[in-house]
């Protein structure tokens, strides 16, 4: 499929408002490098190294590059899949959210898993591209004031405070339907059909009741609860399913699509459930540690609302301590891979263990 759209293409409207497509991209390119390069130089430097190398601009791996250069990819193929059309108002609301930025650690981590085992960007991209819509749709429903009620997401307004209730709702249910659409489509031709298969059945079972659902209706149940009652068991429970599930989901698609092994599968699944509750660890601390501005949306908003968290429950210089043992577990199940393929993993996981937002 292509990324990049012509010079000539359709006018569209939006909003009252007369944008060219191409330009519209262009800026959104722009946006999403500028703010990868703010995130990833606010870890300390241009380079995240893989563990054991050091960092010599000549011998280590590129990360921040590495990560520009794949947002921009996905950004582009995120940005075609979802064309303004008719009824516009919840093509905005998909649109909006879904090309809000970020830094795309999921569909990084598809793209990099499949050309870990053999395959190639082009392989991954729908699948990539899917877990992204999907991950969108959690975090719009996730906001709503039913659920954790935010007001802020990547520094602006939440979907239903810009599009009301009723659209976002609407909105995370269309990017969920797409997300499978999206990724059997495009797909087609490149990718076996019992690959494809498997792949969507991995994806479904991680969103559902046996993963991020489940994840979200023990963190619902867990509010208010006395953190003295709860063990930690309680806690990995919720992360491994609310946070953890989708990451590992984007681990395992890209190896199937990539033709990896049974064994090779396997070690990405455990290398992704490690960096999913690395992820949650990290995000927790960070809700007690940065601000809002730092942070791109409400400091805090955990503990005011009581839910179970790591810093809650065995203290923040603990919490540090295990974010530590998850990096280092997690980059133990890349070794036996090509340690030039196995670089950018083992660089996204010292990254989500050093991020500030």
């Amino acid at each position: 499929m292509a990324t990049t759209l012509s010079s000539s293409s359709l006018f569209i409207q939006f909003r009252g408002r007369r944008y060219n497509s191409l330009s519209s991209f262009n800026n959104l390119q722009k946006r999403t490098v500028l703010s990868l390069s703010c995130a990833l130089s606010s870890q300390g430097g241009d380079m995240i190294p893989p563990e054991g190398k050091s960092n010599d601009r000549n011998s280590a791996f590129d990360f921040k590059s590495y990560m520009i250069r794949k947002a921009e990819s996905v950004s582009a193929a995120l940005n075609v899949s979802v064309p303004l059309q008719e009824p516009l108002t919840i093509q905005e609301a998909v649109r909006y959210s879904l090309l809000a930025g970020g830094k795309r650690v999921r569909p990084l981590l598809c793209i990099a898993a499949c050309e870990l085992v053999g395959g190639d960007e082009a392989t991954a991209m729908s699948a990539a591209c899917a877990v992204e819509m999907i991950h969108t749709s959690s975090l719009i429903h996730d906001d709503l004031p039913c659920m954790d009620d935010a007001d802020l997401r990547r520094g602006k307004p939440t979907n239903h405070k810009e599009f009301g209730e009723d659209m976002a709702v609407l909105a995370g249910d269309a990017l969920l339907a797409l997300a499978f659409e999206h990724m059997t489509f495009v797909s087609n031709g490149l990718v076996a059909p019992e690959r494809m298969i498997r792949a969507v059945m991995e994806l479904a079972k991680a969103i559902g009741t046996k993963g991020l659902v489940a994840g979200q209706v023990t963190d619902l149940c867990s509010q208010g609860l006395n953190p003295d009652d709860v063990g930690l068991e309680r806690l990995e429970f919720i992360h491994l399913h609310k946070t953890a599930a989708l990451l590992e989901a984007a681990a395992v698609l890209g190896a199937i699509m990539g033709g990896g092994t049974e064994e090779e599968i396997e070690k990405l699944r455990k290398y992704a459930r490690c960096i999913g509750l690395l992820f949650q660890v990290v995000d927790d601390i960070l809700d007690v540690t940065e601000s809002t501005k730092e942070l791109g949306k409400t400091a805090g908003k955990d503990v005011m609302a009581g839910k179970l968290t790591y810093p809650r429950l065995i203290g923040l210089e603990r919490s540090r301590e295990v974010a530590e043992k998850l990096r280092r577990e997690a980059a133990e199940q890349l070794l036996g891979f090509d340690s030039d393929k196995a670089a950018p993993l083992v660089a996204l996981a010292s990254y989500i263990a050093c991020r500030h937002n």
